[in-house]
């Protein structure tokens, strides 16, 4: 008998490699943080495990990756609401920054995020935001797995006055991450508009160097379009272009203003794209054609960006929002199946950070991050399309244990790592403390 940590037997199991697959009675044997073997449940008696965890009724899938967020920002979740981008950020969150973002503010923050994120199946997040290293602390604490955002903005923020110095303190993170094996660092300029040139030509040289992703919001509104227009004489894709950020290298986020040309531009530089459709929407920023970036040849990735803007950090509902957004986007309903959008929820995600040999499918040798959802609930009975339950029925309630490297971080909806109490107390003060000042 071969000895393993963990067998985990589910109802079916959704590996996203093969595209579309889905085993029904099978069973995953976990080893050293690892998938060691998927195979039938009436063969895993060759397997002797140390625990073994039966979820009859449930499907497994790939940990979520959510490849754009604010963490943080769980801490302003609500503070302004029913408002377009510029006026949101400039006049609600920006101020709101300036007076109370802090190191203490981002940990507490995304220890919140990384609660909410965990309860509801994502087991990788994509970070931008200020005190980087605060939140690297956090996902550890959290047992998460996390690339954080060395962001770079032009203005003065708590954590950097310059460009110069938000990127010396972004490599000094780089440096002490090296090797970690659940936190990696990606260049995050915040977006077109809010970085010049001179930062984002050295950026371009720094990645390529040390070969790290580029984070970065693009084409988001038709306002900064236009605002590059007026500035630069041409739209950020091209600007990006000259500046030699365009390419494998930048995951762009949101792209609600595209041009056939610039789609197919991107396509051919290899540009991965983050659709984050629920901040999409509630901020009125248009609509990502996202079966025309598929279609065209695109990696296509899933974000929530944060809890100021969505107000949730739920991929389950992302994927839903996603799929219907698509085929309301393309005219078409056979659009953006939902096989596909739980491979952009996943996999697209991994291999837009450069993760993809580590996590994003269910294959032996990779990671073993995991997420067991019940399909068995009212809301989602009965079921005759295990992926097309888990995509239009499913919701974040029905997630009910959550694996990251092997390590259990959910375990019947009860966080193992985090202390839910405390975590509400802690947002509970700061509610107070941006109450006090509003």
């Amino acid at each position: 008998m071969t000895e393993v940590d963990t067998l985990i037997h589910a109802a079916w199991i959704a590996p996203v490699e093969p595209a579309d697959a889905l085993l029904e009675n099978h069973a995953v044997a976990l080893r050293d943080g690892r998938i060691a073997a998927i195979v039938p449940a009436d063969e895993a008696g060759r397997f002797s495990a140390t625990r073994t965890v039966r979820r009859d009724r449930h499907i497994l899938i790939p940990g979520l990756v959510n490849a754009h967020t604010h963490a943080a920002m769980s801490l302003m979740r609500g503070l302004a609401d029913d408002l377009p981008l510029m006026t949101w950020l400039q006049e609600h969150i920006w101020p709101t920054e300036r007076q109370h973002v802090n190191a203490d503010f981002v940990h507490d923050g995304t220890l919140l995020a990384c609660a909410e994120m965990i309860r509801s199946g994502t087991t990788c997040f994509n970070d931008m935001y200020f005190f980087p290293e605060e939140a690297a602390r956090a996902a550890e604490r959290a047992g998460l797995r996390a690339v954080l955002g060395l962001i770079v903005i032009d203005f003065p923020s708590a954590w950097a006055r310059t460009a110069d110095e938000y990127l010396h303190k972004g490599l000094a993170l780089h440096d002490e991450l090296r090797g970690h094996a659940l936190l990696r660092t990606a260049f995050a300029p915040h977006a077109p508009y809010s970085v010049s040139d001179g930062p984002l030509t050295r950026l371009a040289t720094l990645a390529e160097e040390l070969d790290l992703p580029i984070h970065m919001h693009v084409h988001e509104t038709i306002t900064e379009v236009a605002q590059s227009l007026k500035e630069h004489g041409r739209h950020p894709i091209e600007r990006l272009e000259a500046l030699g950020l365009l390419g494998p290298r930048l995951l762009a986020v949101h792209m609600t203003q595209l041009n056939e040309a610039e789609i197919a531009h991107c396509a051919e530089r290899g540009v991965h794209v983050v659709h984050c459709p629920e901040s999409n929407l509630k901020l009125a920023s248009g609509f990502c054609p996202t079966a025309r970036l598929r279609e065209a040849g695109l990696n296509v990735a899933l974000g929530t960006d944060g809890a100021a803007s969505n107000n949730d950090l739920d991929m389950l509902g992302e994927m839903r929002s996603a799929a219907l957004l698509g085929k309301g986007v393309a005219g078409d309903a056979a659009a953006l199946p939902a096989p596909a959008v739980l491979e952009m929820a996943t996999l697209a995600g991994a291999r837009a950070l450069g993760l993809d040999e580590e996590t994003g499918s269910l294959v032996p040798g990779k990671s073993a991050d995991l997420v067991a959802v019940r399909l068995d609930a009212l809301e989602t009975s009965p079921v005759y399309h295990p992926l097309s339950q888990l995509v239009y029925a499913a919701s974040r309630e029905h997630v009910t244990d959550v694996w990251v490297a092997g390590r259990q971080l959910l375990q019947d909806r009860k966080l193992t790592t985090l202390d839910e109490s405390a975590l509400l107390a802690r947002a509970r003060h700061w509610r107070e403390q941006l109450l006090a000042t509003a």
